[in-house]
């Protein structure tokens, strides 16, 4: 493995031992929300479980705990909402506690390995790019795992999501045009490949089965956020438990 793309929090349980970095990408709505926070001066603890435990976790931390995108008011702003989170009034919380069982879950199992972990997406495809490229993610001493988080079906197993393969084919892209020669595994890209031709992305996020989803529990304005396409120049890394911006 040199880049290699895989998916949900199994494919970072795999990868993550021989990974120098891992890239976690979860578009609707995990790491734009993550993004969003730290561009703010938040510092953010991701949380695999959205149950009692994580109240105890944000109390542990000195840390506001967000709550679900219905569950959000004007006292308590804070959520998985990107749009919530960025118009949510002064003062923000130094620390915030964000539960998310996917997104979440892969930071989990990447962090075990002793990898760096960053969190990407739309937003900030091309400033991780360069920020890997920078520190020689990818090279034959350094190899790099992007993984995409999909969702979930009632089941609870692995639901493919375009939105993150974009998400992750964008950084893919990105980096492989920083970094010529660098070896994408077939899977890296091929992911690459997807997002350099789909001739209008911000539309494929708005039509992605979770996009729509989005818009009809009446949320659009996150998929809006989403798609701001290289609107951040921030890179998120997990530094003793949460995510704040890279030096």
């Amino acid at each position: 493995m040199t880049v290699a793309f895989g998916w949900g929090p199994v494919a970072a349980r795999a990868l993550a031992p021989s990974a120098a970095c891992v890239v976690v990408v979860d578009v609707l709505s995990f790491t734009t929300s993550v993004g969003v926070a730290v561009e703010g001066g938040t510092a953010v603890y991701p949380y695999r479980w959205r149950d009692v435990t994580a109240a105890a976790y944000a109390r542990e931390h000195d840390a506001v705990l967000a709550v679900g995108r219905s569950e959000a008011t004007g006292a308590h702003p804070w959520s998985l909402s990107p749009a919530a989170l960025r118009a949510a009034p002064a003062p923000r919380p130094g620390r915030l506690v964000l539960p998310s069982p996917n997104g979440s879950a892969i930071c989990a199992e990447a962090a075990t390995g002793g990898a760096t972990v960053l969190a990407a997406s739309l937003r900030n495809r091309t400033a991780v790019a360069g920020w890997l490229a920078r520190h020689g993610y990818g090279s034959g001493a350094r190899p790099l795992a992007v993984i995409a988080s999909g969702e979930r079906w009632p089941d609870g197993s692995l639901r493919p999501a375009l939105e993150d393969l974009l998400g992750a084919g964008a950084v893919l892209d990105a980096l492989r045009a920083l970094a010529p020669g660098l070896p994408l595994t077939p899977e890296a890209t091929a992911a690459a490949t997807l997002w350099a031709a789909t001739e209008d992305p911000v539309a494929a996020l708005r039509g992605c089965d979770s996009g729509r989803e989005l818009y009809e529990y009446g949320h659009p304005q996150d998929v809006e956020a989403a798609a701001e396409l290289d609107a951040s120049a921030v890179v998120p890394v997990l530094v003793d438990g949460a995510f704040q911006e890279a030096p």
